[in-house]
């Protein structure tokens, strides 16, 4: 139960408790409504001051009945109401500072800006993935509808203060999917300033845009219209291809996945072919590509091909293969 929640029962009884006063003068006493208002308030307030008019026998017996029953019962409505936004305030604040901690201690984490339709794409693959993220979206209504442990943090993104709320200094990539091109540029030059190491991609929605948003420092740009269009005409030219790819990229799949595995420096397949490795023979897993640290990206290796530091693995396999590879690797 929230704050607003509970806070309604408390004030319902002062408002009950004060409609009781002012129709009770009113009807026991013939007084309006103004001064049957008057006299309640004055009365649950024990302020002390002259009746209004002079009461009958009746009015008070009345009055002491509301003194009786309306004080107290005004009295614990608003130690209630007022414990309720204390527990509220201290709460917000316990876990600010809980939140606060969270994101301090991120790192080499990714910062996904935005939760909307592409956003929840991106943090469902990242979950998949067991990737360490968080999402920075400025509207509350959006972030309500989050998972609770999903970690998030409400701010315009446009902001470099927000960038470094978010970690931005220790992160290792930012994914910005804004509803305008013009959001995403200012995200992209925010970023790039803060974290020249950064790894960004951005969204971009006209074509003249994603040239904009390179020259700003994004390393990647997807247009969702353009992939879209040329997914669709692949599924009509090339069918048999686009089920092989999906089939090889969907999340969850056990029997086939593709995935990117870098090779660091103390490996001990450094220097050593593919061959030599034993990564065709033994593991059964399929090189399509080794992506050099240069950025070149060679295509179906040979098996005499050798790896090198900073190389990028390619791998497509069963799950249990590439786990097997990545030990071999030394990840």
């Amino acid at each position: 139960m929230n704050v607003k929640q509970r806070i309604i029962p408390p004030a319902g009884v002062i408002i009950l408790v004060i409609s009781f006063g002012t129709a009770g003068y009113a009807l026991l006493e013939g007084w309006g409504l103004f001064d049957s208002l008057y006299m309640t308030i004055i009365t649950l307030t024990t302020v002390g001051y002259e009746e209004v008019h002079r009461l009958s026998a009746t009015g008070r017996v009345f009055t002491i009945i509301l003194i009786l029953t309306g004080v107290g019962a005004m009295f614990y409505a608003l130690g209630v109401g007022a414990r309720v936004l204390i527990e509220g305030e201290i709460r917000d604040i316990l876990g600010r500072r809980k939140l606060n901690k969270k994101i301090k201690s991120l790192k080499n984490h990714y910062i996904i800006c935005g939760y909307g339709r592409m956003g929840k794409i991106v943090c469902k693959e990242m979950i998949q993935n067991r990737a360490g993220f968080i999402v920075v979206e400025k509207d509350p209504d959006v972030l309500a509808t989050m998972e609770k442990d999903m970690l998030s943090l409400q701010g315009d993104s446009t902001q470099d203060s927000v960038l470094k709320d978010a970690g931005i200094e220790r992160a290792l990539g930012l994914i910005s999917v804004l509803s305008t091109d013009a959001d995403n540029l200012y995200v992209v030059l925010s970023a790039r300033g803060l974290n020249p190491k950064l790894r960004i991609v951005a969204r971009a929605s006209e074509e003249d845009a994603g040239q904009k948003l390179l020259r700003a420092g994004a390393d990647k740009v997807i247009s969702p219209y353009h992939l879209g269009g040329l997914r669709i005409a692949h599924t009509v030219l090339k069918p048999a291809v686009v089920d092989f790819i999906e089939f090889a990229t969907r999340s969850g799949n056990l029997e086939l996945q593709m995935e990117e595995i870098r090779v660091k420096g103390d490996s001990h397949i450094v220097n050593r072919s593919l061959d030599e490795c034993g990564i065709r023979k033994e593991l059964g897993i399929i090189i399509v590509a080794i992506k050099r640290e240069t950025g070149e990206m060679e295509f179906n290796p040979t098996s005499a091909t050798v790896i090198k530091h900073g190389d990028t693995l390619v791998a497509m396999g069963e799950t249990k293969q590439l786990e097997a590879l990545e030990k071999l690797v030394g990840v």
